[in-house]
């Protein structure tokens, strides 16, 4: 980014952000700033004509990309989420947001199910003790399965052992508890934030994306300034389709 800037003349707008934060910028609002300003020229007035006045405030940069919708943008900033004892439930939604994300999942042909970690959704707290009964059934059948079958013997491939781990998965909640890590951009944050923490969307994922709403204000303010929580717990922002 230096190098590019010295190249074009903009070199003092990151001296000024360097400066601004004792050295330490903000990697997400930098970098999304900087490809802004690239598609104008606009890191200070006079490289290019056209520009005469420049915003030198962050904050009312970022303020003005998000009022003219220019998203396109955003996309230069990812952030990356290790997501721990979500349900396959959670996991099957969130992958449906695939332009602008990455997913690494936990992988049930590999991974035995030795237990199988469940959170009980709060609209099934009055048959709480049936649904732990069934959940441990299943637990049990996984472990006496797996003995039945003779995979932990000595000497079975371990191609056999990824067969039947795989088969075995088939007779597990989709409820259970896995793994996954998501990598995202802003745009798509900002986009998938909204959805999944709307009144009507389910239960978990609205539960997990307050907090992934909660951590993306801290971590690039200016990036979400537009968004506020609702008394209802859903995240809306005043730009949206950005």
């Amino acid at each position: 980014m230096r190098g590019y800037l010295e190249s074009v003349g903009g070199a003092s707008w990151l001296e000024g952000r360097a400066e601004a934060s004792d050295g330490s910028p903000n990697a997400a609002e930098l970098l999304v700033e900087f490809g802004g300003r690239a598609c104008y020229r606009s890191w200070e007035p006079g490289l290019n004509p056209n520009v005469t006045r420049v915003r030198t405030d962050q904050a009312e940069y970022f303020a003005n990309i998000l009022r003219a919708q220019h998203g396109s943008v955003l996309e230069h900033a990812n952030f990356s989420f290790a997501l721990r004892n979500v349900s396959r439930v959670f996991t099957h939604e969130l992958v449906r947001h695939r332009a602008g994300s990455a997913f690494s999942q936990e992988s049930l042909r590999y991974v035995r199910l030795t237990e199988i970690g469940f959170r009980v959704p709060p609209v099934l707290e009055p048959v709480r003790d049936q649904v732990v009964n069934l959940v441990e059934q299943l637990e049990e059948f996984q472990a006496s399965a797996a003995e039945a079958l003779g995979i932990d013997d000595e000497g079975v491939p371990f191609h056999v052992k990824k067969e039947v781990t795989s088969a075995l998965r088939r007779l597990a909640p989709i409820g259970l508890s896995t793994d996954i890590v998501w990598t995202a951009n802003v745009r798509t944050l900002r986009h998938v934030i909204e959805m999944r923490t709307a009144p009507g969307a389910e239960e978990e994922l609205r539960l997990v994306f307050d907090d992934i709403a909660q951590i993306m204000k801290a971590e690039a303010p200016n990036l979400f300034q537009d968004f506020a929580r609702h008394d209802d717990g859903s995240w809306v922002p005043e730009n949206r389709k950005v």
